[in-house]
């Protein structure tokens, strides 16, 4: 066991700490946004004076700049969709308000552009944080590496300039500069962010090493074995880009029937205005008629059936400590009928605690006694380990005696000095000074460690073995409730995707219920099993927090992070995020989501009685412009109204036992 370099948070562009001045300049720095924020303060200056019966001249420019501001951007798109022969709901959005306004709906017209105007910017930001994070992904990897000629001498070059067969130095506390194959030299590497192990793994002559992870305390030489641009690490932000990129675009429910919709509204507009008119009827009455038609006809209400319940339940999630990045998002989530977990840090907390104190009978301690001789060795070590024997003894209270000598050996172990006698902590089958007949205890006890998933450490006391400590990533609460829960909610128990070894992994599936078990995976496999999923039919949804999480993320249906220890390019890469690291909440959520599609059918059948009932009644009679605004206005409260029932704490809380 060695004393590693601790592990520095990775520089990945926008983070968790990002400050909330921080967060607002760059939200102004998108075009999108600046449109967005001029759009609303306008309407907010024009509300007033309109509302308190202000003369026209005070309120009318700043609603009608606020109409620019907010709509050109849309118009022009919906303009260049309609060239490629498409309607665009925003166009159709732009027309209604204009619609709204030519007959004196002003108020009405404003609101429904910033509305729209604010959601396009929403939107864009989220894209651009996305991009900034798998771009700021390749941070992982150093910018300069050592590189060793035949004569001797040392050379420091970029590495992008490496190519394969060139040989690297990597001294203690560098991050791999390549992908490659040790040489010589032995230490223990830190891949956590490509495995996703919890411990640093010991590295010699023959092991491969990934380029971005974190060497410890021994130098090693690398031979390179992949160009630099296309290493592990480079390949996960091509994976992430490409998933974002080609997955298929996703739209609300009620965006499907759009299309038709917004056609037949159109047309059926023009009829109404042109078709009388061509028999001879009057001009301004059959505008009317025609106006009134496209305000009673116009999806505000169908658009406000489906976004309050959304935000609601965004709203009611956040407020539990989940994170839901769009109401596409929200809608998504209650489709899926398939899980991923991920182990290390999804399933478990990611930190290795000791979970065994097993003293041999011929040595006479207590457990006490052996984990305090352990914890005084270790305790000058920063190896995750070492963290972990300290902090039992410290929990247990047990005081922890100052040693001399200390020294560490990397993916071996440490030795110091206690009361004049020699502790030796580390691993059973790399300490050769056990050499009593102790040996066949020491190594029944690690095989049956090993054999449960858990690391083995031996402890020596002057020569003579004297115990050995197990130490194991420890399970999250609620881990294996929360497995059944979302078993019930798909109709099939989740699959385990997970860089770390097959026992470890087979432990953890016998504790929490999971059968199908892939181990030893890199990014690269995890995307692979997604997709084999997803293309057997199943909308997959994976829940993980490391950068090898992040493609799987990106690829699948819908992706969940952990956000308490979550990577950075986890969090920006799913589409929701556990803020409080409470593993419970993703089946909650889940069924949270499909209890609002339920409500959100609910508020479209409401919102289709009023519509056709207005239609109807201005077809074949006479509609009042003031009633049907009325019957416009009171089907869009009813059905905001309805939405808003998703904001109460009994709806999180009855869908808490659901699955």
């Amino acid at each position: 066991m060695s004393s590693t370099v601790t592990r520095p948070a990775p520089s990945t562009g926008p983070v968790r700490g990002a400050g909330a001045a921080e967060r607002r300049t760059r939200i102004l720095a998108l075009p999108e946004a600046r449109w967005a924020a001029a759009a609303l303060v306008l309407f907010l200056a024009a509300l007033p004076l309109h509302l308190l019966g202000a003369p026209w001249w005070a309120w009318g420019p700043l609603y009608a700049l606020t109409y620019a501001a907010g709509g050109w951007e849309p118009a022009r798109e919906g303009l260049k969709a309609l060239g490629e022969k498409t309607l665009d709901v925003d166009l159709l959005m732009v027309v209604a308000a204009l619609g709204a306004a030519a007959i004196g709906q002003v108020l009405d017209g404003a609101l429904l552009i910033v509305i729209f105007a604010t959601s396009g910017a929403l939107e864009a930001f989220a894209t651009a944080r996305t991009a900034d994070s798998v771009r700021g992904l390749l941070d992982l990897a150093p910018a300069t590496a050592t590189r060793l000629h035949e004569a001797g001498t040392e050379e420091t070059v970029r590495t992008e300039e490496l190519t394969v067969g060139d040989v690297i130095l990597v001294r203690p506390g560098e991050r791999v500069g390549a992908d490659g194959r040790v040489l010589d030299g032995a230490s223990e590497v830190d891949q956590a962010t490509i495995t996703g192990e919890p411990l640093p793994m010991p590295k010699g002559p023959g092991d491969e090493v990934f380029a971005g992870t974190l060497n410890g305390t021994g130098a090693l030489r690398v031979a390179v074995e992949r160009d630099p641009a296309d290493s592990v690490i480079a390949r996960i932000v091509a994976m992430v880009e490409e998933a974002s990129a080609t997955k298929a675009p996703t739209q609300l429910f009620i965006e499907k029937v759009e299309q038709r919709y917004a056609i037949g509204m159109v047309a059926a507009t023009v009829v109404l205005f042109a078709l009388p008119l061509a028999f001879g009827a009057a001009l301004q009455p059959t505008l009317l008629r025609a106006m009134t038609f496209m305000i009673v006809a116009s999806p505000c209400a169908v658009v406000l059936a489906t976004m309050p319940p959304l935000l609601s339940a965004i709203a009611n999630a956040g407020r539990h400590g989940v994170l839901i990045k769009s109401a596409v998002v929200m809608e998504r989530l209650g489709r899926i009928d398939a899980v991923a977990l991920d182990k290390t840090g999804t399933l478990t907390e990611g930190t290795p605690r000791v979970t065994d104190i097993l003293p041999l009978a011929s040595s006479g301690l207590t457990e006490d006694a052996l984990l305090t001789l352990a914890a005084a060795a270790e305790h000058p070590s920063e190896h995750p380990l070492a963290r972990a024997v300290t902090e039992a003894a410290r929990a247990r209270g047990l005081a922890v005696p100052p040693v001399a000598d200390f020294s560490s050996a990397p993916g071996v172990g440490v030795t110091a000095t206690l009361d004049g006698r020699s502790v030796a902590v580390g691993s059973p089958a790399r300490l050769r000074d056990a050499r009593t007949g102790a040996d066949g205890a020491v190594a029944e006890l690690a095989a049956r460690l090993e054999e449960d998933g858990r690391t083995a450490v031996l402890v020596v006391l002057d020569g003579t073995s004297v115990g050995v400590l197990g130490i194991a990533d420890r399970l999250r609460t609620g881990a294996r409730t929360t497995v059944a829960r979302l078993t019930g909610l798909t109709g099939r128990a989740p699959v385990l995707l997970t860089g770390d070894n097959p026992r470890a992994a087979a432990r953890l599936g016998a504790d929490t219920g999971i059968v199908d078990i892939r181990a030893g995976l890199l990014p690269q496999d995890k995307v692979h099993a997604v997709k084999e999923m997803e293309t057997a039919g199943r909308k997959v949804l994976v829940v993980g927090d490391g950068v090898n999480d992040a493609p799987a993320l990106a690829a699948a249906h819908s992706g969940i992070a952990m956000g308490r220890a979550g990577s950075d390019l986890a969090l920006e890469t799913a589409d929701a995020v556990v803020v409080r690291d409470e593993l419970a909440t993703v089946p909650t959520v889940v069924a949270l989501s499909r209890r609002c599609h339920r409500l959100v059918v609910q508020n479209l059948v409401i919102a289709a009685v009023f519509i056709t009932g207005l239609v109807v009644w201005d077809l074949a009679g006479t509609l009042p412009l003031p009633l049907g605004v009325a019957g416009h206005e009171g089907s869009t409260v009813v059905v905001g109204l309805n939405g808003l029932r998703l904001l109460r704490d009994a709806a999180w809380t009855r869908v808490g036992g659901d699955g």
